[in-house]
């Protein structure tokens, strides 16, 4: 059923902002899990597949939950010159200088990453297990989603370059024909006591990055034929334009494995902020933790919040409804 939700979002394309490929959200938060230390391992590692599966669920509920879209990206242009070194570290600050609503309308990333590691921090303290997966899961993808240049800029989809496409092109495509190759071991994840400051460098260093994402592409275009530089691929059933494996090598070889790079980063920035609301927490027994019996009922009032995300997108009806 949540295939309907990545094709749904795939059509969307240059109309809304797109994020990392499912694939590549699923394997950042996967990959995370073998940064943590021996002592989180057990509950972790016992628990893999959700965090790889629900690393997407901030994505499906985007378009369905009202305030969620915001937490994805941050427009530093709207903010004036500089803007990612002069914007209040903190929210409390920056609601107080631009309001809540200004700050919804040109992203809130840096900040969602401050207030999900707090969200963390907490669930470890209470001992939740529920909690600090969904927690968890989702701090991942905001993280993610930071380290991605084209979430630093209005100009998320290269919609007023001339380059739509470009957003799905960068962390999608590319991911999906050269990550087998990347090298994604980046060490033990360590303590970061400087959790604000981390957000931001983040947001930073993907948007000194988003010039070469934009103008290596408009190179490249200038080129290569049309006919040469896209493709028609047949996904489940849906047939969709797409760049070519030949432009898009060439495009790979320009950024140097730019892409790579990115993920690496959120990978390690990922190990690192679950450890350290570990440690804020007071480094909780895990073992303890991952014995828990699964609780059905907060399994299956999670699964029908699933379901009320899909049909919230989608506007369908059950089965039962006539």
């Amino acid at each position: 059923m949540y295939l309907i939700i990545g094709l749904s979002l795939l059509l969307l394309g240059a109309k809304e902002r797109m994020m990392w490929g499912f694939w590549a959200h699923q394997r950042i938060n996967r990959l995370a899990v073998f940064t943590l230390p021996i002592e989180m391992q057990p509950f972790f590692k016992k628990h893999i597949a959700y965090l790889t599966e629900n690393a997407v669920n901030p994505d499906k509920r985007r378009y369905a939950v009202v305030g969620e879209a915001p937490r994805h990206y941050i427009d530093a242009e709207a903010y004036g010159d500089s803007a990612l070194y002069k914007l209040p570290y903190y929210w409390a600050d920056a609601v107080k200088r631009y309001g809540e609503d200004t700050l919804a309308l040109h992203g809130i990333v840096p900040w969602a990453i401050q207030m999900y590691k707090y969200q963390l921090t907490e669930a470890f303290r209470q001992r939740n297990a529920r909690r600090i997966l969904r927690v968890a899961a989702d701090l991942g993808h905001y993280i993610a989603d930071a380290n991605v240049p084209l979430h630093t800029t209005r100009n998320y989809n290269g919609q007023l370059t001339g380059q739509e496409g470009i957003h799905a092109f960068w962390e999608s495509r590319l991911a999906e024909l050269f990550a087998e190759e990347y090298d994604m071991f980046v060490g033990a994840a360590s303590y970061e006591p400087k959790v604000a400051h981390r957000a931001w460098q983040a947001v930073r260093q993907a948007n000194a990055a988003l010039d070469s994402v934009l103008r290596f592409e408009r190179e490249l275009s200038q080129k290569i034929r049309p006919e040469q530089k896209f493709v028609l691929k047949d996904r489940n059933g849906v047939i969709v334009k797409t760049y070519s494996r030949e432009f898009s090598q060439k495009y790979h070889q320009m950024l140097d494995r730019q892409v790579e790079r990115q993920m690496r980063a959120s990978v390690k920035m990922i190990g690192d902020f679950w450890y350290t609301c570990w440690v804020d927490a007071g480094q909780p027994d895990m073992v303890s933790l991952a014995t828990l019996k699964e609780n059905q009922e907060e399994q299956t009032a999670e699964e029908n919040e699933k379901q009320n995300w899909l049909k919230r997108l989608l506007n369908v009806r059950s089965e039962a409804e006539n």
